[in-house]
């Protein structure tokens, strides 16, 4: 699959192939009998040249105000017990996502050149931040706020921000322009590590001293699927599969409540000391159904989530009130947003756009696949947020800035570009008449 993403294929692919015959054909717009009705009204409207613009827009859209409501319902018990208020992360909720949908749509206006410039701008910018977290008072959480062992938030003015979300971006951003300009010398070790995997390993310790493992396997996993739509040596790949297995099971091993999470994993049920949310949440997921209790009505959020019913678990508690309907959805939408992703990377013809939007395709899906598969209990807790659905405004504003970019990615293949920049119809010249008076 990799090999698509290489040069030469993708100026192979520029040619007359017979899918763009297809979709030339389809450009014609003939009837909805001569098509076949229903389906060739969907071919036309698929082979469209802002189709995966739209799909991108529309999958990722529904996610949003999906988890508006999730945030809703899922934190109304915390917040009551622990702020007094039903609403409070519900309203901080709104407020983030206020922000954030003028950013995404500003960010898919932006050219090339502006994102990667971006990319060395975020780098640096959370590098900067982790630094004052991990060495700083800044990095310490007001009276009140658990920050579970973990050291990752920066703390400014009553506000809380997560750096490392935005570093997950930045690099995508950062990494596709170094990429883009090395796409022939991948095979020398010199220019693919260089300056690649340092700075990926600078932003990767200082998640890790953190004591933020989820994160830190998230950045891991995007830097492999770069190199690998990039083209990269198999060899380099396995390389760093086997370096990140073996840190992972370093970090695991001198962890004493990491180490309870694996058992109680490996076991299927809860060990001595570890916590009770993951059978919980599969109780809630069984408790769902086929069409859940009802939005509001979950029963795992009273006390078997606890603060994990509003981002690691969020999961969880949609099974439960919207059922297997709810969560088949959620799935379904991710697997579109997915499919546009790499269709965008796919159909372009610059390397930046295909490399910053399959990164970004593949960081959003694969964090969402996580998140998933922690809830139904298939993988250890790694306390990742589900994209677009679990609480918190630095996860929010990190997803959305990154549809953001699959947005500008897809406004700039080939077929969308000549739409675009198609003139529309003239007006009619606009006529004048001036009646001039004679003097008298």
């Amino acid at each position: 699959m990799s090999t698509m993403f290489q040069n030469g294929e993708i100026s192979r692919r520029r040619g007359a192939t017979s899918e763009d015959q297809e979709f030339s054909e389809a450009a014609g717009a003939p009837s909805d009998e001569q098509t076949g009705g229903f389906r060739g009204a969907l071919a036309r409207l698929v082979a469209s040249p802002l189709a995966d613009y739209f799909l991108v827009l529309v999958s990722a859209g529904l996610l949003v105000v999906l988890g508006v409501f999730m945030v809703l319902s899922s934190s109304s018990v915390y917040a009551e017990a622990n702020m007094g208020n039903p609403y409070y992360f519900f309203i901080r909720q709104i407020i983030w996502l206020f922000v954030g949908i003028p950013m995404a749509w500003w960010m898919s206006r932006r050219s090339e050149n502006f994102l990667k410039l971006s990319g060395w701008v975020v780098v640096g910018g959370a590098v900067l931040a982790e630094l004052l977290v991990l060495f700083t008072p800044l990095g310490v959480p007001p009276s009140g706020i658990s920050d579970k062992g973990n050291r990752n938030w920066l703390y400014i003015g009553g506000q809380s921000l997560q750096p490392s979300e935005f570093a997950k971006l930045g690099l995508i951003l950062w990494a596709s322009g170094v990429l883009a300009n090395r796409t022939k010398t991948l095979d020398q070790p010199k220019r693919l590590f260089i300056p690649f995997v340092p700075v990926f390993a600078v932003i990767l310790g200082l998640v890790l001293v953190g004591g933020d493992l989820g994160t830190a396997i998230i950045i891991g996993f995007i830097m492999f699927c770069l190199l690998w739509f990039a083209g990269a040596p198999i060899w380099t790949l396995l390389l760093m599969l086997a370096c990140g297995a073996a840190g992972a099971g370093a970090m695991i091993v001198s962890a004493p409540m990491r180490m309870q999470r694996v058992e109680a994993f490996l076991s299927g049920s809860s060990t001595v000391g570890s916590s009770e949310q993951p059978l919980n949440a599969l109780y809630a997921l069984a408790t769902g159904g086929w069409w859940g209790v009802g939005l509001g009505a979950s029963r795992a959020k009273w006390g078997g989530l606890y603060d994990g019913a509003l981002n690691d678990y969020v999961f969880a508690v949609l099974g439960e009130e919207l059922g297997l309907l709810g969560t088949l959805t959620v799935i379904a939408l991710f697997l579109v947003l997915g499919a546009a992703g790499l269709r965008v990377a796919l159909k372009s013809d610059r390397v930046f756009w295909r490399l910053a939007s399959a990164g970004v395709t593949a960081w959003l899906v694969g964090q969402a696949c996580m998140n998933i598969a922690m809830a139904m209990k298939l993988l250890p807790v790694v306390g990742v947020p589900l994209p677009f659905i679990s609480y918190g405004g630095s996860a929010l504003l990190a997803d959305l800035l990154g549809v953001g970019v699959l947005l500008a990615a897809a406004r700039h293949e080939p077929r969308a570009r000549e739409a675009l920049a198609a003139p529309g119809p003239k007006p009619e010249p606009v006529r004048v008449s001036t009646v001039l008076g004679r003097k008298g």
